[in-house]
């Protein structure tokens, strides 16, 4: 009983709708058959004996419904199916209903003439027609509306799983390359090994954080940035140089982002001292980075899985993609910011 309750209570604008339906069509059968007025005409019991008789479709459809279509799955054919059924046995059920009542009060031979019983069928047939229409479109327009949800959901997960597979790629990636640095300093200066270690453990602590977020601030991201250009500055001097330009600045960023490119541009650029590689930082309406081409001798050809990882979460977090730009003398790439409306 506290279900029924529950399902009328959570369905109550549809049964209003179908009451005020119903009270309209009364009054208007009504001055229609009488062609005069009279407070007869307002009295809601007929409404009310629709709204009875409806429900009575409801649960017909209802059983048709979860008889053919378990699994919730759209079919044409199949509502039609379950429409044209539950027609044949509503009518069935108002006139065995209607023939029990006649048969209490001795109206048999009135009500179950076969004119009467022909314009009957036919009104039946035309009530539950159309409050079956209504019933069908209520029903699969949340039916519909949950799919959309549950769909919404799904691919929130997947994109999100994405960008966690994504992000425990990168993290062996940057943890990786810094261990062949300290290795290196370890062989030819062990204090500045010492302090590249100490920093290098405050900067992965901030890894570890941003690995459990999806985007972050620019704030942040450009204050890691600046910390890990430290670290490069450890092994190289100032055979790099890193520069950030602030023009205006909104939104959010990939974690990680900024780091990636410094060290793509270390990776793939020999510096010296005399001809240091010039990283620059442009942030506009959206966050550049370039830097001079001086490839190094004998480089190594890399994967790219961790830039093409980079694309593939902005792909995910956002429609605007990252662009690449190179010419004889620069190399940029170019990343949108993620505001939060696009989440």
């Amino acid at each position: 009983m506290t279900n029924i309750l529950q399902k009328i209570y959570q369905n109550r604008y549809f049964l209003l709708f179908i009451l005020l339906f119903a009270y309209v069509q009364s009054i208007y059968t009504r001055t229609s058959i009488r062609a005069q007025f009279s407070w007869y005409i307002f009295t809601p019991e007929a409404a009310l004996a629709s709204l009875v008789s409806a429900g009575i479709l409801f649960l017909v459809l209802l059983f048709f419904i979860r008889k053919w279509q378990k699994f919730g799955v759209l079919n044409t054919q199949k509502i039609l199916k379950i429409f044209g059924a539950s027609l044949v046995v509503y009518v069935l059920i108002m006139k065995f209903s209607g023939f029990l009542i006649a048969f209490v009060f001795g109206n048999i031979d009135r009500n179950f003439n076969t004119q009467t019983l022909t314009l009957s069928i036919i009104s039946n047939f035309l009530d539950g027609f159309i409050y079956g229409s209504f019933f069908l479109a209520y029903y699969y327009f949340h039916v519909i509306k949950k799919q959309q949800i549950e769909l919404m959901n799904y691919n929130q997960a997947l994109a999100e799983s994405k960008i966690n597979q994504l992000k425990t790629q990168l993290n062996p990636h940057f943890l990786f390359n810094n261990l062949n640095v300290l290795d290196q300093l370890i062989e030819e200066d062990k204090e500045q090994a010492s302090e590249f270690l100490n920093e290098f453990a405050e900067i992965y602590r901030y890894v570890l954080q941003a690995s459990d977020k999806e985007i972050i601030s620019l704030s942040e991201e450009l204050e890691f940035a600046k910390q890990y250009f430290k670290l490069i500055q450890h092994k190289y001097g100032n055979a790099y140089q890193f520069k950030i330009e602030y023009y205006k600045a909104s939104g959010f960023v990939v974690p990680l982002s900024l780091q990636l490119l410094i060290e793509n541009a270390v990776q793939h650029n020999l510096g010296t001292v005399e001809n240091p590689i010039f990283i620059e930082v442009v942030i506009d309406d959206a966050i550049t980075v370039k830097n001079n081409i001086k490839p190094k001798r004998n480089n190594k050809v890399t994967s790219g899985r961790a830039l093409n990882n980079l694309k593939e979460q902005y792909q995910l977090l956002t429609e605007k993609p990252i662009s690449i730009h190179q010419s004889e003398t620069f190399f940029s790439i170019t990343i949108p910011f993620i505001h939060t409306s696009e989440k």
